[in-house]
């Protein structure tokens, strides 16, 4: 009991000091739990969409993919008379046929897209009966003809649409315009999907280009029966049937919903597991703040600690007090930390629903594993990271009550931490150098892994022997100016080698993150832009979300201008090499033009041969991997065609990062064994433009594209600015992830300083004492803040560009072979970081400069 009312004691006599401890811990927990809460809103949110829309025994066919993603955009479909077999099953109360197909684009009549800017799909279909269970009519009437089209509400407030305005729908069987006569309001939160509903003879038309079929059977349980005994009986009925008109996937509405989940999940994971490793980055930030914080409590403690050892207080007494603060600390930010998760997904939700992904708080969805897995976390770390300072405080012999508390050499570093420190770094250097040297990018990128951990580790150990290097060198070109102001900056920050060590590290940690990503990122732009400069002979290049339908390819091939026009197909198959091995893979059906649109360079043979009859190209790893040279024949099993036995007439290099492994083949090859109900519309389709003609070509071609919204078309320089927007997005989402560590690093450096100042009380007020003004007293401690910020900047690039470096000798194995450094950005964030202090030094020094002299003298 006496040692928790000592801490307990300690702990509010110090509250302003443990505030920034507290909040460091409160945000690393509050973004743990924050994206649990999201990711668990999101995955109900789903759930229930799935569960609500499945019937209670759904019918597909057996080739049907839960994404709906068929190789010739018509979904795969089941004939209309097994409704009727559905029906007279036994237990069923009642069988419709459905149509449905996400390979659509919906404009309205300014050809502006109407589906959503997220990436979720947009969703065409006949009006059933089990659409009620999710959605209920709210203005007009369903579709009742070929001119009428019913939109779901969340489409028509975005996109500002009303009953009488008209939609034009682009499916690869065609183009068909209709008018709005109805709304539907989903009853379920519609994670942002765009959904237009049509009369069912309509939609078996224009969606899958043939009438009498459905895409799926939804079949009604009668009363006491369940899904598995209904999913059996329809099993059986239907099993003659299946013999005849191909093979079902007959699922229970758990089922249904399951596969559909296992995609979303898929997706999920990536983020939840994304936005927790930065999490784990914030905490490991956070513990170093900890560290410091007790590291400097327990220094100015010293008398203090030595009295109470001095009048019985074991050692063991003494670790527990300190660990009990921490565990008070822990347990207080973590709770508040919770509390601010919940707050940070309703946030993100919103941020979401800004974006078109419409998100509920009503769904949010908190589980019991949360809040505890945030305490936990908290606790445990806070505990940990408090553990070193509070042995420390406990070897506190009783006669330190004699001596002044924190002197300077309470906080010198340790040879024998150097020395591992700098064997932790010449492993993790040696780790990097193997990984750069590497033959496979799988191997290089465990030697990476290690490489990065041992350096950073090495880094953190030997930060204290580092500080006072390279604060010297800092100071010496920084602060020289500033005259004794300067010096005693320097000073300052030099008198405790851990504490600006383990202060910098915070800092480093986040930035090292920022240059490695920086690195790679401007290398893989740079590698990309030189490859396309290098390789890519065409124009222009035109692609989008939704594979190019035949009426865009023959607006694209009608335009005025162009020298020629390459199609380019991607066709699912099987191929068996002449080892025998049988693989799934992709083959690429182009134009002869092909070869001067993307000139690939071939290890052997001729690549304009590959294009001739029942012949094909491979890329040089397979052909390595199984022992083909060109003259072999391959067998080609076309998914839907036949299958071909086709003459290896190249060889390409897979040197290069675009069309990498691709296996090339012409359109007039893959239309002899693949019927043309089966054969896909162009993925991306390339256009040369005639001499001297490129832009009035470009003009043209874009004109020519306006219908089809859903296309860009793009010259080269397009296509660079594009490759490096994309990028640079990806890079701006890590660093805003980022920030929450180096905001948690920033309250190490205010925390540091705050401590610091308190520490040095009497100093301070000597100094005032013997003629150091108000303003020389701030900015000698701003200009201190501002030494260790750059310190940690240093060691963070340093660290990071390294990092980057390796990882592009790896990616130089993918293709991606120019590294370049962003130096712009480099140096930005390092002149960045001397802000950074100034701004984490403002409190700190605005507090020492209203210090009363006589009391600071005063104090002990």
């Amino acid at each position: 009991m006496t040692v928790f009312k000592t801490s307990m004691r300690n702990f509010f006599a110090h509250k302003g000091r443990m505030a920034l401890s507290a909040v460091a811990v409160l945000l690393s927990v509050a973004f743990v739990c924050g994206t649990l809460v999201f990711t668990d809103t999101m995955n109900t949110t789903f759930d229930k969409l799935f569960a609500t829309t499945a019937s209670d025994v759904t019918i597909s066919p057996k080739a049907a993919k839960a994404d709906d993603t068929p190789q010739n955009g018509k979904p795969e479909s089941l004939p209309a008379s097994t409704v009727t077999q559905a029906q007279k099953a036994q237990g069923v109360k009642s069988a419709e046929g459905a149509v449905s197909s996400m390979n659509v684009t919906v404009v309205n009549s300014k050809n502006k897209n109407m589906g959503s800017s997220t990436g979720a799909p947009t969703i065409a279909g006949n009006w059933t009966k089990n659409d009620l269970r999710s959605m209920e009519i709210t203005s007009g009437h369903a579709p009742r003809g070929p001119t009428e089209v019913m939109v779901d509400a969340d489409t028509a407030d975005k996109h500002n649409l009303k009953t009488g305005d008209e939609l034009r729908t682009i499916a690869v069987t065609g183009d068909f315009k209709a008018k709005i006569v109805g709304i539907a309001t989903f009853k379920v939160t519609n994670p942002g999907a765009a959904v237009v509903y049509f009369d069912t003879a309509t939609a078996q038309r224009e969606l899958l280009g043939a009438t009498g079929r459905f895409t799926q059977i939804y079949v009604s349980a009668a009363q006491g029966v369940t899904d598995t005994q209904l999913k059996q009986n329809v099993s059986t009925t239907l099993a003659g049937a299946e013999k005849a008109t191909g093979a079902y996937k007959i699922q229970t509405q758990k089922e249904f919903s399951d596969e559909n989940r296992e995609g979303i999940g898929e997706f999920m994971n990536v983020i939840k597991y994304a936005m927790l490793g930065f999490a784990g980055i914030a905490f490991l930030v956070g513990i170093f703040l900890i560290i410091n914080t007790f590291s400097m409590l327990v220094a100015q403690r010293t008398r203090e600690i030595g009295l109470m050892r001095a009048i019985g207080s074991s050692r063991k007494q003494v670790n527990r007090s300190v660990l009990v603060e921490a565990l008070f600390l822990g347990v207080i930010g973590s709770i508040l930390g919770v509390a601010a998760g919940v707050g940070i997904a309703i946030g993100l939700m919103k941020l979401m629903s800004m974006a078109g992904m419409n998100l509920s708080t009503a769904d949010l969805t908190v589980k019991t594993t949360t809040p505890v897995i945030g305490l936990v976390l908290g606790v445990v770390v806070t505990v940990l990271a408090a553990y070193l300072p509070a042995r420390r405080a406990g070897k506190v012999s009783p006669m330190a009550a004699l001596r002044d508390a924190g002197t300077p050499a309470d906080g010198k570093a340790g040879w024998i931490r150097g020395i591992i420190g700098l064997l932790l770094t010449g492993a993790g250097g040696a780790a990097l150098f193997t990984a750069a040297g590497a033959d496979k990018a799988a191997d290089g990128s465990m030697m990476l892994g290690a490489g990065v951990v041992l350096s950073l580790i090495g880094f953190v150990i030997i930060g204290p022997l580092l500080a006072g290097v390279v604060v010297r060198a800092i100071s010496a070109i920084l602060l020289r100016g500033f005259g004794p102001v300067g010096r005693l900056a320097e000073r300052n920050a030099l008198r405790n080698p851990r504490r600006t060590g383990a202060t910098g590290a915070a800092l480093m940690i986040g930035l090292a993150l920022v240059a490695c990503l920086s690195v790679v990122g401007s290398s893989m732009v740079a590698s990309a832009t030189e490859e396309l400069d290098k390789s890519v002979g065409t124009d222009f290049i035109v692609q989008g979300n939704q594979r190019i339908v035949p009426q865009a390819q023959k607006a694209i091939e009608s335009t005025p201008g162009l020298a020629h026009v390459t199609s380019y197909k991607e066709v699912e198959a099987k191929l068996t090499s002449p080892d025998g091995k049988t693989e799934d893979s992709d083959v690429t059906a182009a134009d002869p033009t092909y070869a001067s649109d993307l000139r690939r360079e071939t290890t052997a043979g001729d690549l304009s041969a590959a294009y001739g009859k029942d012949a094909m190209a491979l890329g040089s790893e397979y052909a390595k991997k199984h022992g083909v040279k060109v003259g072999d024949t391959m067998t080609v099993a076309f998914k839907g065609g036949q299958t071909a036995k086709l003459k290896v007439a190249a060889i390409t290099n897979d040197d290069v990062a675009i069309d990498k492994g691709a296996r090339y083949m012409s359109i007039a090859t893959m239309e002899k064994y693949v019927p043309a109900d089966k054969i896909p519309p162009n993925d991306i389709m390339f256009a040369t433009a005639k001499e001297g003609q490129e832009k009035t070509a470009y003009t043209a071609l874009k004109k020519a594209l306006d219908p089809y919204p859903q296309y860009q078309v793009r010259d080269q320089t397009d296509y660079k600015q594009e490759l490096k927007d994309q990028i640079g997005q990806l890079l701006n989402m890590v660093y805003g992830l980022l920030a929450l560590a180096i905001i948690v690093a920033v309250l190490g450096v205010v925390n540091t300083l705050a401590l610091s100042v308190v520490e040095r009380t009497r100093e301070i007020g000597l100094m005032r004492a013997i003629g150091l003004s108000r303003r020389q007293l701030r900015r000698m401690i701003r200009l201190e803040s501002v030494v260790i910020a750059l310190f940690g900047a240093l060691l963070g690039l340093g660290l990071g560009m390294g990092w980057g470096a390796t990882a592009q000798q790896l990616l130089a194995l993918e293709g991606l072979k120019v590294l370049e450094i962003p130096w712009p950005t480099i140096i930005g964030v390092f002149i960045g970081s001397a802000f950074v202090g100034l701004f984490a030094a403002l409190v700190p020094a605005f507090r020492a400069g209203r210090m009363n002299v006589l009391n600071a003298i005063a104090t002990d």
